[in-house]
């Protein structure tokens, strides 16, 4: 699925209109009659049925109104509430709003009337239609529009959004001091980067997407993300050959682990081996290797010179030279700690090492001191998969600047060093080198927990080396991480999951796809 901006769409609509003469009226007319098809099917085509109406003076409440006329034929009892003088309704929307019966539309401009005149026609209604304000929205809500999302909100009946629901941001998701809670948005065309970014997304409701009528040329030219999920994925997703032996699904080394972090290790080589891979070997200081041994018995050890530490040291360097020959994929980071070598370790691999590359966890933070290194490295497909407070360090900033602009940080960051980037969290941002860039659709809150991100690191390194493109992994790997979870949530609930929950449910992930009938219908 595809997600734009507000602004992209704002372009598709005046293109439609203006390069292939699509009248903008009936841009409106399907919008509105898609919006009460939905309303009718979600909600009853019984009569007598009350619906209260709440439009903006734009072209978003000149959609309501359309809604209205639609909804009447079906002998619904409507009332059209407007936050608007009579007088600025104006173009497609006044066309629409004539077609009215004068008798149920209300004009409210001012702040108290909507509540004066209408608290207790909202309080009984059994849907409510939000056509207030639309993707347009840029500062916070005040007034009268303030006034009518807490009292849609305090209302018992379903609500529904149009295009979005009133208070969120398009493009960034972020709220605009309050929002409609929507129990379904119907949105046009496709769909927006406010519908799938959190914190907005959880005040969309069940997101649908209306076609109305903008040219299949125009929608595959507009600049978008990919929206990840099980439709999108599974053709990613490669069979396994009758003949295949160990050696066909490559070969993976993780460097990671120190004292008190022995789980990071083990998490990284049990996901990367449940993932596929066909060898694994997890590389970790000597002091630590019979621990390990313990903690994975798939993946093979490499005891890394320690000197009696359980950390990295200099001369761990030697060891590491010697057994990357025949490697396919390399992971660095989960669990080596911050010291001094340890940074050593990490930049001087950048510098040197020239298979596909993950790095992670402490790996970023010894990158953070000298970024500079990505412009001397020779990989080519190197991977960063930083939570926010990471990406802060990579980039030198704060944290709340980096999560107010995830997808254009990740982008830049990803252009810039061309590298490919992971960016974690709710909605995980993944961005190419070449400006691609998308949204992750799985996962679920009981993912917020120790060793999820190790998971993920040996899951893509895994796929890197067995051969998939480094966009391709980046992008599967996030999905499967996510499903993974989400097959664990459904099985035993989001508390209390753990990351060993996780890998065992990965080969489940795959074979879900791998299987994915080729006419299924992703749910919305």
């Amino acid at each position: 699925m595809k997600i734009v901006t507000a602004h992209t769409m704002q372009e598709l609509d005046r293109r439609a209109i203006k390069e292939f003469g699509i009248p903008s009226r009936d841009l409106m007319e399907q919008a509105g009659r898609g919006c009460a098809d939905h309303i009718l099917a979600a909600y009853g085509t019984r009569k007598s049925k009350r619906v209260v109406i709440l439009s903006g003076k734009g072209n978003n409440g000149g959609d309501g109104y359309v809604i209205a006329r639609y909804l009447l034929e079906k002998e619904w009892q409507v009332l059209v509430i407007v936050l608007a003088d009579r007088d600025s309704i104006s173009g497609d929307a006044e066309t629409n709003l004539v077609r009215l019966p004068e008798e149920i539309v209300s004009f409210c401009p001012g702040e108290g009337e909507l509540t004066e005149k209408h608290a207790d026609d909202l309080q009984q209604a059994d849907v409510l239609v939000d056509a207030l304000l639309g993707t347009g929205l840029r500062s916070d809500l005040t007034g009268v529009y303030l006034e009518a999302v807490e009292l849609i909100n305090s209302a018992p009946g379903k609500v529904v959004a149009v295009d979005i629901p009133t208070g969120i941001h398009g493009t960034t998701g972020r709220i605009l001091g309050q929002t409609v809670h929507a129990n379904m948005t119907v949105t046009f065309g496709v769909a927006k980067l406010g519908h799938v970014l959190y914190p907005a997304a959880e005040h969309v409701g069940r997101l649908v997407i209306v076609d109305i009528g903008i040219p299949p040329l125009l929608m595959d030219e507009a600049v978008g993300y990919d929206f990840l999920n099980e439709k999108l994925m599974a053709p990613l997703v490669k069979r396994r050959d009758r003949q295949a032996h160990k050696g066909t699904y490559g070969h993976c080394l993780i460097i990671a682990g120190s004292t008190g972090k022995t789980g990071a290790a083990a998490l990284a080589a049990n996901s990367a081996v449940r993932t596929g891979s066909g060898l694994v070997t997890l590389a970790v200081p000597e002091s630590l290797n019979q621990i390990l041994e313990m903690k994975t018995t798939e993946a093979m050890t490499l005891p890394l010179p320690d000197a009696g530490s359980g950390h990295l040291t200099i001369h761990s360097l030697v060891a590491l030279e010697k057994h990357l020959s025949g490697k396919d994929a390399l992971a660095i980071g989960p669990g080596i700690d911050r010291r001094p070598a340890s940074v050593t370790v990490v930049q001087t691999l950048i510098e040197t090492v020239s298979i596909p590359m993950v790095i992670d966890a402490d790996g970023l933070n010894a990158l953070a001191e000298d970024t500079s290194i990505l412009h001397r490295r020779r990989s080519q497909n190197i991977v960063l998969t930083p939570h926010p407070g990471e990406m802060s360090r990579l980039l030198g900033s704060a944290i709340p600047d980096v999560a107010a602009i995830r997808i254009s940080v990740a982008q830049e960051f990803a252009r810039t060093y061309g590298v490919y980037v992971v960016l974690k969290g709710a909605r995980t941002i993944i961005a190419a080198p070449n400006g691609m860039a998308a949204i992750n659709g799985s996962g679920n809150p009981g993912m917020a927990s120790g060793g999820m991100g190790d998971v993920l690191t040996g899951i893509i390194v895994s796929l890197l080396g067995q051969g998939y493109s480094t966009w391709n992994a980046c992008r599967l790997g996030v999905f499967i991480h996510g499903l993974a979870g989400d097959l664990v949530a459904m099985e035993q609930g989001e508390i209390g999951m753990t990351a060993t929950d996780l890998i065992k449910r990965i080969p489940l992930a795959l074979n879900r796809l791998l299987n994915l009938p080729a006419n299924y219908h992703q749910p919305a």
